[in-house]
């Protein structure tokens, strides 16, 4: 099972980064490649169970389940239902954690079963799209 773990720290209170990431449905706002996202079966976008829906640049499309979301614990775990990349049993948490001065640690980890001769390519695929992410939740800090 491949496994990643990635974090970086943000210049913006936890309270304002988590508004801003815990809407299951808001992808498109900060993970690149993401060009629209909806709700499927008209459920709420926040509620355990739903399932996103998301497109991505050139036309495939990802659904996901959100499994867990903690307002408390600034976290949400989901699973991946349906992907074109060749990846199985997919599942990932995101996790916020204050910092000393105001500034937000933000973490992605993830683990999936894939084919051993595409792992380490699919791991470096993974890992630069989260870091992405954290640059562009970064950029939206800033301008903020």
């Amino acid at each position: 099972m491949a496994k990643i773990h990635k974090s970086y720290v943000i210049e913006a209170h936890i309270a304002d980064m988590w508004e801003y990431i815990r809407d299951f449905n808001g992808l498109p706002k900060w993970f690149p490649g993401v060009t629209d996202s909806h709700i499927e079966a008209g459920t709420l976008a926040n509620q355990a169970g739903c399932i996103r829906n998301f497109g991505l640049e050139g036309g495939p499309r990802i659904r996901e389940q959100l499994l867990a979301l903690s307002d408390h614990g600034h976290e949400c775990t989901y699973k991946m239902i349906e992907c074109p990349l060749p990846i199985t049993n997919y599942s990932a948490t995101v996790k916020l954690s204050a910092c000393e001065g105001g500034s937000t640690s933000i973490e992605i980890t993830s683990q999936f079963d894939c084919p051993p001769a595409q792992e380490h390519e699919l791991v470096t695929f993974l890992g630069n799209t989260y870091e992405g992410a954290f640059d562009r939740l970064k950029l939206h800090f800033m301008r903020s």
